[in-house]
Formats: C-alpha cells, sequence, structure tokens
C-alpha cells in the first residue's frame, strides 16, 4: 500500500481536496515503536481517525461537474500527522501530538516521552509535504491557481487533547487562514452547507493548510479546511457511516463546482 495517493482530476480544475487523517494503516515497524496493546490501539484509531472523510471526497468528486483533484493519506495520523509542522505548533507539541504523536487523544502514553521524531519524519513526513508541494504547483502550472479544500472530521464531544475544546461545535466548522481563505471562498462554503444551518468559523479546530513553500507568500494559493461533527454521518466513535454521508457529499460537490 503506498504512503499516500494523488488521485487525478480533471485537468482544467484547480481544487485540491485533501484528506490527510482518514486512514488506519500502521506500518508492522512502526506499531512495534507504539505502548498501546492491540484493543487499546483499535479504540485510539476509533478517536483519531476521520472516519469515512476519504469516502466522503470521493463521493463529492463524482458528483461534482468537474471533478478535483484528491490527496489522501493512506496511512493512520499516528504514524505521522502530516498536518503538523516539526518545528512548529508548539501547543500540540506540549500535549505529546507533534509531527510524531507521543500521546494518546485521552493523553495517554503513546509512545516513550524521549521518542526520536527523526525518523518517521524523514521517512514519511517530508515525502509526504514534498509531493503535496508538487501536486499544489501543478494546479498552479495548469489553471493559475490552487484551493486546497481540508477534508476533516471531529467528536460531537471533546476529547481531553482539545487544548480548545470548550467553544462551539456545530455541524460544520470552516478553518481558515488570515492570508490564503478568502471572503469568496468562505462564501462559498457558508453556502454550499447551508442546509446544516450556520457552518462555525474556526472552532473547536482553526487553520488551513499550505504547503511552506507557498504559506503566507503566494495569494493564488488558497486554503479551506473544513470539519464535519461526526455524529451528522456515522456512529461514534468509529462506527459505520449512515445516510448523513450522501448528504454531506452532495454539499462539498456544491462546494467544489463552486470554486
Amino acid at each position: 500500500m503506498p504512503a499516500f495517493e494523488l488521485l487525478p482530476g480533471a485537468p482544467e480544475s484547480p481544487v485540491l481536496l485533501h484528506v490527510p487523517h482518514s486512514a488506519r494503516a500502521i506500518p508492522g515497524d512502526v506499531r512495534a515503536g507504539i505502548l498501546l496493546d492491540d484493543a487499546a490501539l483499535e479504540r485510539e484509531l476509533d478517536h483519531i481517525t476521520d472516519a469515512h472523510t476519504a469516502e466522503l471526497a470521493e463521493r463529492a468528486a463524482g458528483l461534482a461537474e468537474l471533478a478535483p483533484w484528491r490527496f489522501v493519506n493512506r496511512l493512520s495520523r499516528l504514524v505521522v500527522d502530516p498536518e503538523r509542522f516539526p518545528d512548529e505548533r508548539e501547543e500540540m507539541l506540549a500535549v505529546g501530538m507533534g509531527a510524531v504523536y507521543t500521546r494518546t487523544t485521552h493523553r495517554e502514553e503513546l509512545r516513550p516521552g524521549d521518542t526520536d521524531p527523526g525518523p518517521l519524519v524523514e521517512r514519511y513526513f517530508r515525502p509526504y509535504a514534498e509531493a503535496m508541494t508538487r501536486a499544489v504547483a501543478e494546479r498552479l502550472a495548469a489553471t493559475g491557481r490552487a484551493v486546497v479544500v481540508d477534508v476533516h472530521s471531529y467528536p460531537a464531544r471533546a476529547l481531553p487533547y482539545e487544548l480548545h475544546g470548550g467553544g462551539p461545535r456545530p455541524p460544520v466548522c470552516l478553518g481558515t487562514d488570515p492570508f490564503h481563505t478568502p471572503p469568496k471562498l468562505l462564501d462559498a462554503a457558508r453556502a454550499a452547507f447551508a442546509a446544516y444551518g450556520e457552518t462555525g468559523l474556526d472552532s473547536p479546530f482553526s487553520g488551513a493548510y499550505v504547503p511552506l513553500e507557498h504559506h503566507g507568500t503566494d495569494p493564488r494559493v488558497e486554503a479551506l479546511m473544513i470539519e464535519v461533527r461526526r455524529d451528522t454521518y456515522m456512529s461514534e466513535p468509529g462506527g459505520p457511516a449512515g445516510p448523513g454521508l450522501d448528504r454531506l457529499a452532495a454539499a462539498l460537490g456544491a462546494l467544489v463546482d463552486a470554486l
């Protein structure tokens, strides 16, 4: 199994659906460094995985008039979290959730605290980041712009690792970047998800993924994070998807068409 995949869309589409946290797969040698027994690891995967988001992106792509491109992580974020920067996100490092996690969603020990993240960063994180950078560059070259839409989910009730879990938890939260999320992109997302009521903004999660090469410097790269509350489409914490997934796919497909 590849660590990640770039799934082609229409050549003229600027949209890149980014799905970083949907998988549960962990290579055997990486599993050996995790302290949880098998049952505890399965429970942790139930909580930490954005279940069914790869399927959500696939369905939305199939519904869109102009198929977006999709970049999908095929490994669990317990291997590395591709949306953490190794030298940033000090808040998350403080709770053992930097690029390589040492703590679980319930703040229990996942790996020894003195684990060297370097080997996993070199083996998994850097190739992922480089491939995403290339994917964005290809959309820029082909269309003159790139729109990265992160596809995430979050639990109905805050988990202990959340540093800002006390705020609103709407059915759909939009995470923004002050440089890369223009008002027209935010307006398009609000319109696409209007059936869910007023969408939240940067609560309980904030930010949007942009490759470092373009971050804060290239306005042709736009970015938005879509965070969907899991009880709207699945049985929590790690159960099957329900009919709500079709409704979400239609909304996400409508957003893609608007971009």
